[in-house]
């Protein structure tokens, strides 16, 4: 399903006050209108085990589907340190605290890509 881009912004809030319902911690939201193609938004947050995040992740599905939004089955599973959950024009991410840390992702979508002077080191 297509969204326009003040749907995705509303769908956007929606998906933080599901995740703040869910009791996940530490919601991020980056706006990647300008910086990629295939999503607006992308949120990342942390959840306490994988358990959480599994769980976290079949309760975006199924309240994405209610809103008439199918997504794929989410990504990483069983093991659900990494979750994502793709509704089209936001993107998902579910972490537990150690691998959140681990990846960052924080960081490498806050590095301007125009800059010839990154350093991914």
């Amino acid at each position: 399903m297509h969204i326009n881009k003040i749907e995705s912004k509303y769908l956007s809030e929606k998906t933080i006050k599901i995740l703040e319902d869910s009791k996940v911690n530490e919601i991020t939201c980056i706006n990647l209108k300008n910086k990629v193609t295939y999503a607006d938004y992308m949120i990342i947050a942390t959840c306490r085990s994988a358990k959480h995040a599994n769980a976290v992740a079949e309760d975006l599905v199924k309240k994405f589907k209610k809103m008439n939004i199918i997504c794929p089955q989410p990504e990483g599973r069983p093991k659900c340190d990494w979750t994502i959950v793709d509704s089209g024009s936001i993107v998902v991410h579910l972490f537990k605290s150690e691998v959140r840390s681990h990846y960052n992702l924080e960081k490498l979508w806050d590095m301007s890509f125009d800059s010839q002077n990154n350093k991914l080191i």
